[in-house]
């Protein structure tokens, strides 16, 4: 007999972009992400293009749309990329940090996120206003025993600290019931978090001591090499990712991401050493502004 698979929609983007050990690159997009001179997602793109080993990894990203618009233009740049549909909630402007449309659309990707674990895929989730310049892969531990690598805004010296500040905007997990508890539990808690994005909640429950009741081993990672303008890493050698992390607006983090870019370009074409010992990222000024208004 010829034995035919069915699979939905969203198993069948999950399986294109797969690698063979079931681990996906997940980011999230809305129209206010696709749209402007130089938007958010070309920028994110061009990390993958400019970083060292990073462009075969665009292979296995998954674009996941939050309208219409972000989904045609993830087709036209020949992504792997699936429509998230949202019944009765408009996702397409740019959500201002910490508005009421914002905390709702992090709470939507939270619920996503969860379901991408119950079909069975490990993931690393990217925002794209976190620009890969290198594989972040080999600094990543591959040792299953761990089911949680996440990102901090500033980092505290101990990788198995649970007093890091994390943030949700970078981080890798297995697939196991052990992390689908926990993304269960942590959207359980949204409708008696009245104001918190997820990132705050999820931090709550951590002090509260879930990653030890559910038997969770949580890496937190160094900002050396998963940064962001909370915390520069201390060494463009060895920096993996660069993240738009205390910054308000769209705007400002496509301005200070293309200093960025910048920068890295100008140590790449400096070739020698003693160059590195003069780096020195650029001030992130547009983002520091951002607050002001």
């Amino acid at each position: 007999y010829n034995m035919t698979i069915y699979r939905d929609e969203l198993d069948e983007a999950l399986a294109k972009a797969s690698t063979e050990n079931k681990t996906v690159i997940i980011a999230m997009v809305n129209k206010a992400y696709v749209e402007g001179d130089k938007s958010m997602l070309d920028l994110f793109l061009d990390g993958f293009w400019l970083g060292e080993d990073t462009r075969r990894l665009r292979n296995h990203l998954l674009i996941v749309a939050a309208d219409q618009t972000s989904f045609e233009r993830c087709k036209f740049l020949h992504l792997h990329c699936y429509k998230l549909e949202t019944e009765g909630v408009e996702f397409a402007g740019e959500k201002i940090y910490m508005s009421g449309d914002f905390i709702k659309m992090m709470w939507r990707r939270t619920l996503f996120l969860g379901t991408v674990l119950k079909y069975g895929y490990n993931f690393i989730f990217t925002d794209t206003d976190v620009l890969w310049l290198r594989n972040p892969f080999p600094i990543l531990s591959q040792d299953k025993s761990i089911d949680l690598q996440i990102s901090t805004d500033r980092f505290n010296g101990n990788q198995w600290s649970e007093s890091n500040l994390i943030n949700t905007g970078f981080y890798m997990i297995q697939s196991n019931n052990k992390s689908i508890k926990l993304f269960d539990t942590w959207y359980a808690r949204k409708d008696s978090s009245p104001g918190l994005k997820e990132q705050d909640v999820l931090l709550k429950i951590t002090r509260e001591g879930l990653f030890k009741r559910l038997g969770l081993r949580v890496r937190f990672l160094d900002t050396l090499y998963f940064s962001g303008f909370c915390q520069d890493s201390r060494d463009v050698r060895n920096v993996s990712t660069v993240h738009a992390n205390c910054c308000r607006s769209i705007s400002a983090k496509v301005t200070d991401l293309t200093s960025v870019v910048h920068d890295w370009k100008r140590f790449k074409n400096s070739g020698a050493n003693n160059e590195t010992a003069n780096f020195a990222w650029s001030k992130h000024r547009a983002c520091a502004n951002s607050w002001k208004h």
